[in-house]
């Protein structure tokens, strides 16, 4: 496989299947990392996934993005509500982002609803539960090859 994507989670959301069930659903990141794995060997595309808390390492992964990946799906968690750096970041990228929320953040709290990311992102996937980054990772591969 020569086609890498990397796959960034932002904060709490190692904490999936634990916290908030009721928004987030049961399933683990882990979970997440395994479907996004399997996908991604059905797909040709190899798959980097990543967590942190912090901001500046997820901006350090998306610059190292640009050395070696064809494709970035980005769930910045609340970072999307407030990270300049990351869309900044993301903004130094070449190929296509796509960004991903578990739940439908237009359904929540009105803070939620604007996201710094979604201005360079080349698609959004809100309130498909974790399904979401297995869309994501289809709509990489499309793009990826057109």
């Amino acid at each position: 496989m020569d086609k890498r994507v990397y796959v960034i989670n932002g904060p709490n959301l190692n904490l999936l299947g634990v916290r908030q069930p009721e928004v987030y659903g049961p399933e683990t990141l882990a979970d997440v990392e395994k479907q996004c794995v399997d996908l991604g060997s059905d797909i040709n595309l190899d798959v980097r996934f990543l967590q942190s808390s912090h901001e500046g390492a997820i901006v350090d992964w998306i610059h190292e993005a640009r050395e070696d990946a064809v494709g970035i799906i980005i769930n910045p968690a609340a970072y999307s509500h407030t990270s300049v750096a990351i869309l900044d970041a993301l903004n130094t990228f070449d190929g296509p982002v796509i960004e991903v929320h578990i739940s439908n953040i237009h359904k929540r709290e009105e803070f939620r609803h604007h996201s710094f990311v979604s201005s360079r992102a080349d698609g959004v996937i809100a309130g498909c539960g974790t399904q979401g980054y297995m869309l994501a990772m289809q709509r990489i591969d499309r793009l990826v090859r057109s």
